[in-house]
Parts: structure tokens; sequence; C-alpha cells
């Protein structure tokens, strides 16, 4: 490929114009998907970073606070993740077999869905964000401060569910630039009131904290709102009809039957890094702190990753609904050797690096430490992170979401918990038994992934 055909590609990439992914070439088609996806998750890794940035400058207490809170609301977003996962499955299996109205009625039961669940954790979450932070172990001086952070991240949760949830509807149909352009616009808008909510600026007062959630929540709302928009325009291939703004309870059924394996799936996932956080948070707020930014850094790397992964969940599917499931496992191992590639590069830069990049977040000598460690080690798993999460990405592309499951139960609460807590307690290694936890056990994961992909039961699953 010359230069200037690239170039070409690339812009078409970014376009979104809509391809028949089940007969272009795989090469071709994961360039396609992968290119907005990469770019969609490089902003959300780019916002996650940014957040960090200014939240640090708030203190060892603020960073912790949102070490805590996310570690809670992972189990929320679990069930984001799992119905995304499951809407994409079946979007793209729809897509597959040329049924676009199918497809969109799909989404709409599917995001109906979502709502509900989002509003009932709003409600919980905000009226008892003291009792969550005091669970995970904070302390009361870390409560007292950063406790309406939680309430206001908790109550725009909707937002952020739905965002989720409309972007695996996108990409599932092979309309990944929507989906990029969605979370470009909600997280521009993060970043700029980021710094403005939390230190203020003339008549804008500083809201410290607090400012950083109601940015978030402001971004991602809008991000939302420009969703619906392409949804009811009627240009999109997934556009809703009035035949399809109707209650299908069979749908529905099929939705959350194939959501159940996602959401248990990402529940667990998320459990065990609650377990993790839990035990780290013995060591301190210091030791908290220095997890959480060296955490922010590995998904600054691992979610342009996953935009590799949702490209081949998608050709999964598609190809699946076209009858292609042998095009399906190309495509599969195509996107995991990439994604191999490009971790192992971001391991080399963040290993010999690590102490200037935690450096950048915070000057604690005691959060610099914490975190070189934890970038360090993890960074030694990060090329099996790569086929781990193409791999599994694949089975739920494929609808398969109750496999990945198993998997996380065995490996991530079977052998990464008791592992963790040995290291770091009966070893007196402190955080870093987590970290060295981390690193063998995604390792094991992606092993374990790939022994099940190669089997080949995924290409019989119906949904």
């Amino acid at each position: 490929m010359t230069f200037n055909s690239f170039i070409q590609h690339f812009k078409k990439a970014l376009k979104g114009l809509e391809e028949d992914f089940t007969q272009i070439s795989i090469k071709r088609a994961i360039f396609y998907l992968s290119v907005p996806m990469i770019l969609e998750m490089v902003m959300e890794s780019l916002f996650a970073v940014v957040d960090i940035f200014f939240v640090g400058k708030l203190g060892v207490f603020a960073v912790a606070t949102v070490g805590l809170t996310e570690s809670v609301l992972t189990i929320i977003y679990s069930i984001a993740i799992g119905l995304s996962m499951a809407a994409t499955a079946i979007v793209a299996r729809r897509i597959g077999e040329k049924k676009p109205k199918e497809a969109s009625a799909a989404a709409f039961q599917a995001i109906v869905v979502c709502t509900f669940f989002a509003l009932a954790m709003a409600i919980l979450g905000y009226y008892f964000a003291k009792e969550m932070l005091a669970i995970m172990g904070g302390e009361q001086e870390l409560i007292a401060s950063g406790y309406r952070y939680t309430q206001v991240i908790f109550g725009g949760n909707v937002f952020v569910m739905l965002l989720f949830l409309i972007n695996g509807i996108f990409r599932g149909a092979g309309n990944a630039a929507v989906a990029m352009r969605a979370l470009w616009i909600a997280n521009g808008f993060n970043i700029v009131l980021d710094p403005l909510l939390i230190f203020g600026l003339g008549p804008v007062p500083a809201m410290g904290l607090e400012g950083a959630a109601w940015a978030t929540t402001t971004g991602r709302s809008i991000g939302v709102i420009y969703q619906f928009y392409i949804l009811f325009n009627g240009k999109s291939i997934i556009k809703f009809y009035w035949e399809s703004l109707k209650m299908k309870w069979q749908t529905i059924w099929t939705i959350l039957k194939v959501a159940s394996g996602g959401m248990g799936q990402f529940l667990i996932e998320s459990a065990s890094w609650i377990f993790l956080m839990r035990i780290i948070s013995d060591s301190g707020s210091v030791a908290l702190a220095g997890y959480t930014v060296a955490v922010r850094l590995i998904i600054f790397a691992l979610l342009p990753a996953f935009g590799l992964s949702n490209a081949a969940a998608t050709l999964v599917g598609q190809n699946l609904g076209a009858l292609q499931p042998g095009r399906a496992e190309k495509s599969a191992w195509l996107a995991a050797h990439l994604t191999a590639i490009f971790l192992g590069f971001c391991s080399l830069v963040f290993i010999a690096g690590a102490e200037f990049f935690i450096g950048i977040f915070n000057q604690d000598q005691g959060v610099i430490e914490v975190g070189r460690l934890g970038l360090t080690i993890i960074c030694l798993g990060y090329v099996f992170f790569a086929y781990g999460m193409v791999m599994s990405q694949s089975l739920n592309g494929a609808g398969d979401t109750k496999t990945p499951t198993l998997i996380n139960l065995a490996v991530l609460w079977l052998f990464q918990i008791p592992l963790a807590y040995f290291l770091a307690k009966n070893l007196g290694w402190g955080a870093t038994g987590v970290f060295a936890a981390i690193a063998i056990s995604h390792s094991l994961h992606a092993m374990v992934s790939t022994w099940v992909f190669r089997r080949g039961k995924w290409k019989f699953v119906e949904v």
C-alpha cells in the first residue's frame, strides 16, 4: 500500500462509509473498523489521563477517592458493557443476515433495558455514597472530602451507560465512525470542562473534586444527545422507525440472555479489581494513589487495543451471520497479532520511563515509587493481555458470552485473588504482590482464552 493509498483508506475509515465487511478483504475490513475504534479509545484513554492529571493537583485524598469510586463503578459499568456486548453481537448478526430493520429493533430494546438498570443504580449510588467509600476502606477524611464526587458520578451514570451501549450498537452495525465521533464529542467536553470546573475561571466558581464529576457527567450527556440525533435522523444503517419503537419481549429476553454472560463476565472481573483495591487500601492512601495512577496509565494503552478487539468482535458476528465462520476466525487471529505488536511496543515505553510517567501526575515520592513498581510489573504481561482481550471479545462477538465468564471466574477469582492475598499479606509484599498477581493471572487468562477459541465451538452459537 502506497502512502497516498493509505491516506485515502484512512479518510474513508474516518468518514464511516458503509461497507459490506463480509465481502471486502479481511485486512481492509479490520482497517476500516479498527481505525475509528482505536481513535475512539485513544480519546477515552486520553481523557482518563487528563482527568487524573487535574485531579492529582488536588492531593492524595482526591486521587484515592477517584480510585475507590471507580472500583465500585466498574460493577455498574459491567452491566452496561454486558448489554453492549449483547447488542453488538445481535446487531452484527442481523446486519450479516442483511436484516437492518431487525437490527434497529434490537437496538431500541437494548436501550430501554439499559436505561432501567442505570436509573436504579443512580438512586442507590447517590444515597449510599459515603457507605460505599467506607466499605472500600476509605479513611474518614477521604470520605468527608470526596463523597460529593461519588454522588455526582453515580447520579450521572445513566449517560455513561447509554454512551457505552449505543456505541456498542453502532460498532455491531459496522458504523464505528459514529461511535468514534460520539466519544470524541463527549470526552472533548470533559477535557475542556475539567480544569474549568475544578479550579474555576472568572464567574465559574472552583468546585474542586466535585467539578471533575460534573465535567464527566456533562460531557457524556452531550455525547448521548449526539447518538440519539444519529439514531433519529434516518441516515445511519441503524435508525429508529416508528415500528421499531415498540417493546418486543422476545427480543428483550434474547438480549438479557446474551447480556447475562457479558454482565457476569465483567462483574467477575470488576469484583476482582475491587478485591485487589481493598487489599492495597490496607497500605494507606499513598499506596492507593500510586496504584490508581499506574492503572490509569495501563488503561491508556489498553483502551486503544480494545479498538482492535472490538473490530474482531464485529467481524466475527457479521461473518457468522453471513455463514462464513472461517473468515470470522481469520479476522480474530489477525486482530490478535496486531494488538500484540502494539501492546509489546507500549510495554517497552512504559517500563523504560515508569518513574517519569508516574511523576507527571503526582510528585509525592511514595506515590511515585508504588506507581513505578505497578507500571513495570504489570507491563511484563502486556503482550499476553493482547491475546486474552481479542480472543474473549471474539467469543463475545459470536454471542458466546458464557465461556469468557467461566474463564474469568476461574482465573480472576479462583487464582488471581488468592495469589494476590498470599503475596501481599503472607509474604509481606504489599502492593507489589498485587501487581505481580495481576501480571501472572492475565497471562494465564490469555492462554486459556486462546485454547478455548481454537476449539471452535463458538462457530455454532445461535443469537
